[in-house]
């Protein structure tokens, strides 16, 4: 789905949806909802689920969603400069964060915003009268699968956590949260086009094969093994997909929407377009002959991670160093101020410009293969486990992995999550479920504090508007 598509919705949806007051992104039932007799125009259903793939593209993504993700973790450092605090990426990585951080409100924000376009998406297409029962129900399939990525973040992130459809102020529980995400991508399998089944212009649209892998992923974070196989499985099985023969290529623009590829954020248009926005120029290479601002290096321990490994093409391909000449024939100056960047954000087209057109990989067959080898490990398949994990060494051009051992496998299997998915947003997450965080994070010399970090604080301005709601534990 190329951004000639999804910019029909932009200046639509920006009066249609984001008119609404910020404090009211719990509650869509005041101007969220504009039925379609309120315009002289009437608006197709399509144009309302672009209008949900949308909220990918806005700054959020670009600041706010790097501190809660990868600077929390050991992937990432602050980077920028000394001075520069990011707003709060200093205390996020510092993990001397409290519920008044703008990066947890601004996803909090964005993330139940997203939810609730598509909810009123799955509304207005459901009441709309389209005659095409098919494509009716790829759209309504297409704004499940989009509600799903949003609350898998945010039932990561905050556990239990208000579903939005049932009671803006009460926190159901994670299994019922995880109950709803599993119905939606379950309703989306039944619906959604193969890859393959997608018109060119369509590219980029929500799958069957989407839906499949993050249910996958839905269930490893529940340790609901056997499903997270089957879906894992299907997905590898299905013909529609294939690793990428050269790992340095993945984040470029050759690869975008290409074999690998399961889901993006799209970003890419026939011309520079609104993309991401300035992704790449917060990430980008600071100071002297550089093109952003610096955010979200590399840390020492990543890179450490990698030459332990004796992972140099991953490691090559995840980060600029200072110095060097980029695959573009780019020069990094020697007088940029950090020895490091995130070379998984770099747009050769659009380095360093606001509107980027860099796509953000959500989901790809790599990460699918170390989900079902990890589902495999636990339950005992270890031939099947090895397998999965060493076809994702393989591209890179590392050994097979021999152990037989239950436990040095699984150990295995999370260091290479690490490294296959550095800077791909998982990381902070990955740490907590495995129940690595506090070890991991305190061994840097982090202030983890169990049972208080393995949560995000309930943004304070969400409490004051909804002091019902109550904050995780020791925030």
């Amino acid at each position: 789905m190329k951004y000639k598509h999804i910019s029909i919705l932009t200046a639509m949806v920006m009066w249609l949806v984001s008119g609404c007051k910020d404090s009211d992104f719990l509650d869509v039932k005041s101007r969220e909802i504009i039925e379609a007799s309120d315009s002289e125009e009437i608006y197709q259903p399509e144009v309302y689920v672009n209008g949900i793939y949308g909220m990918f593209t806005e700054w959020d993504y670009a600041f706010s969603y790097l501190g809660i993700t990868e600077i929390l973790s050991d992937n990432g450092d602050k980077g920028s400069s000394a001075t520069d605090t990011g707003g709060d990426k200093d205390i996020l990585d510092n993990l001397t964060y409290t519920s008044t951080a703008g990066s947890f409100n601004a996803m909090w924000t964005r993330w139940y915003k997203s939810i609730g376009r598509a909810t009123q998406s799955i509304k207005y297409t459901e009441e709309f009268g389209l005659t095409d029962v098919k494509y009716k129900n790829r759209l309504i399939g297409e704004a499940k699968f989009l509600r799903a990525v949003n609350y898998f973040f945010l039932v990561r992130g905050w556990g239990a956590i208000p579903i939005q459809e049932k009671d803006i102020t009460k926190r159901a529980p994670v299994s019922e949260v995880y109950d709803y995400i599993e119905k939606d991508l379950l309703d989306a399998i039944e619906v959604l086009p193969l890859k393959s089944e997608y018109a060119s212009k369509d590219l980029g649209r929500a799958t069957k094969g989407a839906a499949q892998a993050l249910l996958a992923k839905v269930y490893l974070y529940q340790k609901e093994w056997q499903n997270a196989y089957n879906y894992a499985n299907a997905v590898i099985t299905s013909g529609q997909y294939g690793l990428e023969a050269d790992y340095s290529v993945l984040w470029r623009a050759s690869s975008e929407n290409g074999t690998e590829s399961i889901f993006e954020f799209q970003a890419r248009g026939e011309s520079i377009a609104h993309g991401i926005q300035q992704y790449s120029q917060t990430q980008g290479a600071r100071g002297t002959s550089g093109w952003g601002w610096g955010f979200n290096t590399p840390s020492a321990n990543l890179l450490a991670a990698f030459n332990s490994e004796g992972d140099n093409i991953r490691r090559d391909a995840t980060i600029i160093f200072r110095g060097e000449t980029m695959y573009d024939g780019r020069i990094v100056s020697v007088g940029v101020e950090n020895p490091m960047y995130n070379e998984k954000a770099y747009s050769s087209a659009n380095a360093g410009a606001g509107d980027t057109d860099k796509n953000i990989r959500y989901l790809r067959l790599g990460e699918v293969y170390l989900i079902l080898a990890e589902a495999a490990n636990e339950l005992g398949n270890i031939n099947a486990a090895r397998a999965a994990l060493n076809e994702v060494r393989n591209r890179v051009d590392l050994n097979d992995v021999t152990t037989t051992n239950q436990s040095e496998l699984r150990q295995a299997i999370w260091k290479e999550r690490r490294l296959e998915l550095a800077f791909e947003h998982d990381r902070w997450f990955d740490l907590v479920r495995t129940g690595q965080a506090g070890t991991v994070m305190r061994a840097l010399g982090k202030q983890f504090v169990d049972g208080k970090h393995e949560l995000f604080p309930i943004p304070e301005g969400q409490l004051i508007q909804t002091p019902a709601m109550e904050q995780n534990p020791n925030w």
